[in-house]
């Protein structure tokens, strides 16, 4: 329970960031720096509880490398998701609370740019979490938390503009929650999130080869 309670919380917070952040024209463009920043803390506090995943690719990713059994990966992801329709729920109340501008879709009208900056945004954030934080030679270290939220800072400033940069399957269903995605845009999330999560899980283990 406590894994699962963690997980909640971690995902609760990062998308209450990202739609109150996203939408406050006053710190718009330091979105990905936020989120980046919340991300990494929530990392650090509850990593060594349940992983830290707060994203259901990445535990998708965990789940090929057969490092979460298929039971938990079901509970983290169904715990993952419910967080995020809490905060984003939570979050747009906040905002309307100060008055905050109309909140609008933010992902770009040509589909396969925005599949491909997900995929390529995802993939990116996956591969940096396999490697600093699920290899044996890696245990115990103390970088990781700093080059997941490096990584997530990176790809939301250079791929965000494209796709909205969710990057994060929790993420997109919180964001079209609260009306800055639109319901019929979710199977962009759900390909390129996923496709990335499951190709930068086949990459690693044959970069990393068959030592852990």
């Amino acid at each position: 329970m406590k894994k699962y309670l963690t997980e909640f919380i971690g995902t609760f917070f990062l998308i209450l960031t990202v739609v109150l952040v996203t939408n406050n024209p006053a710190y718009a463009t330091m979105a990905p720096l936020a989120i980046a920043g919340m991300y990494l803390a929530m990392i650090y506090a509850g990593g060594h509880i349940s992983g830290g995943h707060y994203n259901p690719a990445v535990t998708f990713a965990l789940l090929i490398r057969r490092k979460i059994d298929r039971g938990d990966a079901l509970y983290y992801i169904m715990v993952q998701l419910v967080a995020s329709v809490v905060a984003a729920a939570i979050g747009v109340y906040l905002h309307g609370c100060g008055n905050g501008a109309t909140i609008v879709p933010r992902l770009n009208e040509q589909t396969m740019c925005a599949v491909l900056a997900e995929f390529l945004g995802t993939f990116a954030l996956v591969f940096v979490v396999l490697n600093v934080a699920t290899t044996r030679s890696n245990a115990g270290n103390s970088h990781y938390g700093f080059a997941i939220g490096f990584a997530s800072l990176a790809v939301g400033y250079a791929l965000g503009g494209l796709s909205g940069g969710a990057f994060n399957p929790a993420i997109a269903l919180g964001a079209t929650v609260a009306d800055m995605f639109a319901w019929e845009d979710i199977p962009v999330y759900l390909i390129g999130d996923l496709l990335g999560a499951a190709v930068a899980a086949t990459v690693f283990q044959v970069t990393y080869g068959p030592e852990d």
